[in-house]
């Protein structure tokens, strides 16, 4: 017998006993395709916590509660002990018919709303802003005390401008900017004078005389609020000034509160945004002098709220920071000295999560080493020795649950072909107890969707990007299948994890034979600032050169038809599928694009500059990444979608692209949601939801759409 003949009855042998199988096992029911029952499939793990002491945590499952000794690895039943010592509540304050309650006691009684309200640390004062100026009321005596008095549509006292929130101190603020000092003696706060900023005006079709929406949105180039840092008590008096120019051409990012309140530390950058300096401010007087000081050759991001860590023994602090090209931990003193770097190294940190001062060591967890598709635990001396890995396996660490000082913790792992586990660990990595598996007892009975992990060379050979891909059940040898790639692309903002997903939705698109996929390309945050900093002056064109690049592995080796390649993603994704249909619709075919950016010239000052830099020194870079530009290489289906009154990515981002599609008379798709802002929920967002599954079955899978998939 040939040496050929018998690899062919061998491969026979294997594909026959591999048909078995599958044939051997269930397929899904449509209550689990489409109501998400996988109960036997998977189940649920305990939940852990509270931790009653350093080596005593609460696990709750099935509906009981257990009390797991860390030390010996035991559980018995746990009842919740009755509380024997008074336990200090801090009040709690609500908004009602916009009036403020503590504990349902009237503070406020008037027309206004007050808005923010924040407690103080002392438990002694609320403070918020009402009609944009800065107030503060005493609780025991209920007195209200109005701390500025020149609020108005144009002028903000700790109540942020649009940009300030939207890019700076971060949504989940609600334009909150203004900061109590842990000794409650002081508020620092924002204020903002919106004179010069450009007004955009939003239009929307409700009513019979319509809805306009007007704010003050600075674009690429438009001047900025002006932003002076005051600083005043909340029984009133004047305020203190911080000593900086406000007409100067700057940012200033959130603020710190030394721990004993003696100082704010403030940050300030350049609109160029490669120059980060801090500087100490004396709240009495308002004098600046230098603390921190990073400058870096493309930009440094100046939205980052966990950049200090102080040492609760006031001997210095933690900063984290990416001046290397990769983001890592630096030991100061109090004085802004650097004592040492903590970390170093091609790996990412991602949380700071415990400082051990009395042993000095620092856990904190990071993008793996080894796979930065997944996050590990780690401890390190402060002086930066002892490096040690705390967990284990080729896993995605997604949750770790440590003890109050660190001595133990939890972590919750798997990876794409893996369901998740739960683990207590010592803080010296000692596997002491699993405590629980999502796999389920019939897990393996199914025929389930194979998804993997998978990394595909860079065409430079630089990086080995990660792909993340859930396979069409029972592939057929020879044949082609539709790709559908969901993506965001932003900078830093990767979606790629090595972890377990499972989902009526997924399952049901790979037994359509859809071949679904997450890509991740060099600036998503795997490989650090050294990545994402080929987007400087160069949004768009990095991106998808190695979306690129995975796409083409999938038709060389996956079994992808080259004729029908989806991609879709909202706001920043929205970008890149426009693009990728305009710039590069040699590889891309298809695409759904919601809440576009398509001109970079359109979006706002800080977020865009930080970036593209201005109009004036990289006109080269807004010419050759506007989708606008590359319409008349456009030739595949463009679903574009927008919400009417989106006050982020504004209507006409789509607007202009339509009609540079209909002057180039190209078809495509348009959907409008009136009412709709950066994304909508209700029966429009399931109208939304319903029109991208016509979309995949009109266009990828050709065939009609079942009923239970609409909405």
């Amino acid at each position: 017998m040939t040496s050929t003949v018998k690899k062919c009855i061998a491969l026979f042998a294997i594909t026959i006993c591999a048909f078995t199988a599958t044939a051997q096992k269930k397929a899904l029911t449509e209550e689990q395709y489409f109501k998400g029952n996988f109960k036997g499939i998977t189940q649920a793990l305990p939940f852990a916590g509270p931790w009653i002491d350093e080596s005593h945590v609460v696990i709750r499952r099935d509906g009981k509660s257990f009390l797991l000794d860390c030390k010996k690895g035991t559980e018995v039943e746990y009842t919740a002990q009755p509380v024997t010592k008074p336990v200090a509540v801090k009040p709690t304050v609500t908004n009602k018919n916009n009036d403020l309650f503590v504990n349902d006691v009237q503070l406020t009684n008037d027309k206004d709303k007050e808005v923010n309200a924040t407690v103080s640390p002392d438990g002694n004062y609320v403070a918020y802003t009402k009609n944009n100026n800065l107030y503060a009321v005493n609780i025991s005596t209920k007195k209200e005390t109005q701390l500025t008095t020149d609020g108005s549509d144009l002028i903000l006292n700790g109540y942020a401008s649009w940009v300030y929130m939207e890019e700076i101190l971060g949504r989940a603020t609600a334009y909150k900017s203004f900061w109590w000092s842990p000794d409650s003696k002081k508020i620092a706060y924002f204020r903002s004078d919106d004179s010069k900023v450009p007004e955009f005006i939003i239009t929307d079709g409700t009513g019979q005389h319509g809805l306009i929406e007007k704010t003050r949105y600075p674009k690429v180039g438009d001047p900025n609020p002006e932003v002076k840092v005051g600083i005043v008590s909340p029984d009133g008096g004047a305020t203190v000034w911080s000593d900086f120019n406000e007409k100067d051409d700057q940012y200033f990012g959130m603020p710190y509160w030394k721990a004993d309140g003696s100082s704010l530390l403030v940050q300030w950058m350049n609109r160029l945004q490669n120059n980060l300096i801090v500087y100490d401010v004396n709240p009495a007087t308002g004098a600046k002098k230098e603390f921190y000081n990073e400058t870096q050759k493309t930009w440094v991001d100046l939205d980052d709220n966990d950049r200090f860590t102080f040492l609760k023994n006031g001997k210095g602090f933690i900063l984290q920071s990416d001046v290397t090209g990769w983001r890592h931990l630096y030991y100061y003193d109090m004085t802004g000295k650097l004592i040492n770097a903590i970390t170093s190294g091609k790996f990412t940190i991602t949380d700071l999560n415990y400082v051990d001062e009395k042993n000095s060591v620092v856990y904190f967890t990071a993008r793996s080493k080894e796979n930065s598709a997944t996050r590990d635990y780690y401890r390190v001396n402060l002086d930066g020795k002892k490096l040690q890995r705390l967990t284990f396996g080729n896993f995605n660490h997604a949750f770790i649950n440590a003890s109050p000082n660190s001595e133990y913790f939890i972590t919750t792992y798997g990876n794409s072909t893996t369901p998740n586990k739960m683990a207590l660990v010592s803080n010296k990595g000692k596997i002491i107890k699993e405590l629980g598996d999502a796999k389920g007892a019939e897990y393996d009975s199914y025929n389930l969707a194979k998804t993997e992990l998978i990394r595909v060379k860079s065409d430079d050979g630089l990086y080995d990007l990660p792909m993340k891909v859930t396979w069409p059940l029972n592939m057929e040898a020879g044949k082609k299948y539709p790709v559908l790639i969901s993506i965001y692309g932003g900078p830093n903002a990767g979606t790629v994890t090595d972890a377990f997903q499972l989902s009526g939705n997924q399952q049901w698109y790979a037994k359509e034979g859809l071949i679904q996929v997450a890509m991740d390309h060099r600036a998503s945050g795997h490989f650090g600032k050294e990545g994402v900093n080929y987007m400087y002056h160069n949004l768009g064109d990095w991106e998808l050169r190695d979306y690129s690049s995975m796409v083409k592995w999938l038709i060389a080796n996956g079994s992808a038809d080259a004729k029908k390649i989806c991609i879709t993603g909202f706001s920043y994704g929205g970008y890149m599928s426009c693009l990728a249909l305009t710039k590069f619709s040699d590889v891309f075919t298809h695409g759904m694009a919601g809440g576009s950016v398509t001109d970079w010239s359109l979006y706002d000052s800080h977020y865009t500059e930080r970036y593209m830099g201005t109009l004036a020194n990289n006109p080269e870079g807004y010419k050759t990444n506007n989708a606008m530009n590359y319409v008349d290489k456009y030739k595949g289906v463009l679903q574009i979608v927008h919400g009417v009154i989106d006050d982020n990515v504004h209507l006409q981002n789509s607007l202009q692209l339509i009609s540079k599609l209909q002057d180039a008379k190209k078809d495509f798709e348009f959907m409008i949601y009136p009412g709709g802002r950066h994304g909508w929920g209700g029966n429009k967002g399931l109208h939304f939801q319903n029109l991208k599954t016509k979309f995949i079955y009109k266009y990828l899978l050709e065939k009609e759409v079942p009923k239970a998939l609409i909405k």
